[in-house]
């Protein structure tokens, strides 16, 4: 099985930084592409950001110049450094991976568990 874990949330005041870390483990073959998701409440869940195995990027118009998306490949480990954070990014965020557990299969997408991310005074 595979496991995706999240770590490095927490509270933070405005205009604050944290790094997020998402960590694969288990039956791995391929680790395709990943990304964050976050989930205000009474909100739905939504991209903050993506990379794939490459090192393409994406981001939400409401992140770009904010936060940063990085994996190391060899650790199958995804970060998010979020910096000047705003009241607004508070939310659950959620690690993604589209993971290939076969080497003739194909990728399925996991999800971790999420972990809490508060900016407040």
């Amino acid at each position: 099985q595979v496991q995706l874990v999240e770590s490095g949330g927490g509270l933070v005041q405005p205009g604050g930084s944290l790094r997020l870390s998402c960590a694969a483990s288990g039956t791995i073959f391929s680790l395709g592409t990943m990304g964050w998701y976050r989930q205000a409440p009474g909100k739905q869940r939504e991209l903050v950001a993506s990379i794939t195995s490459g090192g393409t990027t994406n981001y939400a118009d409401s992140v770009k110049g904010r936060f940063a998306i990085s994996r190391d490949n060899a650790k199958n480990t995804m970060y998010l450094q979020m910096n000047s954070l705003k009241p607004e990014d508070t939310g659950s965020y959620y690690c993604n991976g589209d993971i290939k557990t076969l080497p003739g299969g194909w990728f399925s997408s996991f999800w971790g568990q999420g972990t809490q991310v508060s900016v407040s005074s």
